[in-house]
């Protein structure tokens, strides 16, 4: 079982968290969320088109303007107490890995930390413990916060992933986050190449076998774009082909932007792996 806020899920039950960038350079929408009234927006279409989750960022992932705490916190604690405000029922993600900032939105009213960077600030876990909320654990190789991969080596991917996700989904629950509402990410492209985001992909079972929830973070990432030699903009069909795959080996929480062709993409793989009915049977029957 996962809970998170107010939700509940299932252990077959896959779940959307959708992207929504409070950054004025993010990679994929070059900064269409930035100001409160398109953010507001896509937290309504997302919902409405099946997001049970969104997630707030402050910090643009890769290289670029300094942003310190101060700035991200500015840019998320409000937009945050303004989601609750409307939307009460939808589970609040911050994606943050300063406890500073975990702990303002926590008071806005987020229901959990989404840690891409791996815990490297050992606070944030002590703040989800603090204020009971859920909090993702990430493997991100060791690389600093904004810092790209290079020439980065592992004996066994996989192995480190689990190594590094495990003992941090544990560590968090002995300081006291509950343990039904913490997640592991294998953090595609983080600390990572092309080829280790496919392995990590393809051995998904093994995190799956561990018996903490799975989040995958897939849209639109440089693995898809470099597996397929496709830009940004040309990602989505490589992205939904590797959610499906991702959704068979059993992820369940999808951090995506395009929320409504990934839900189809789901309740497709959900009903042919026998946990979800058809929407609609008539063919045979009339």
């Amino acid at each position: 079982m996962l809970r998170l806020g107010q939700h509940e899920f299932g252990a077959h039950e896959p779940v959307i968290m959708a992207i929504v960038n409070r950054t004025p350079d993010s990679f994929y929408d070059q900064g269409a969320t930035f100001q409160d009234e398109p953010a507001l927006a896509r937290v309504e279409q997302a919902v409405a088109e099946g997001a049970a989750i969104v997630d707030i960022g402050g910090v643009k992932a890769g290289p670029g303007e300094e942003v310190d705490a101060r700035e991200e916190a500015r840019r998320t604690v409000g937009f945050v107490a303004e989601v609750r405000r409307r939307f009460p029922d939808v589970i609040i993600s911050v994606d943050t890995w300063r406890h500073e900032v975990g702990e303002a939105v926590c008071e806005a009213g987020a229901d959990l930390l989404n840690d891409a960077w791996g815990g490297v600030d050992p606070k944030l876990a002590e703040v989800a413990a603090r204020y009971q909320v859920g909090l993702v654990c990430t493997h991100a190789g060791g690389a600093e916060p904004r810092t790209r991969p290079h020439r980065v080596t592992y004996d066994d991917v996989m192995a480190d992933i689990l190594d590094v996700t495990v003992g941090y989904a544990e560590r968090a629950v002995a300081l006291g986050v509950p343990r039904e509402s913490v997640l592991i990410d294998p953090g595609h492209d983080f600390g990572k190449n092309t080829r280790h985001s496919l392995e990590a992909t393809r051995r998904l079972p093994e995190m799956v076998e561990t018996g903490w929830p799975v989040l995958v973070s897939l849209s639109n990432k440089d693995f898809v774009g470099e597996t397929l030699d496709k830009p940004v903009k040309e990602r989505v069909i490589g992205t939904l082909a590797t959610t499906a795959v991702s959704a068979w080996l059993g992820a369940q929480v999808y951090r995506v932007h395009e929320v409504a062709e990934t839900r189809q993409v789901l309740d497709m793989v959900a009903s042919i792996a026998g946990h979800r009915p058809p929407a609609v049977a008539r063919r045979g029957l009339a």
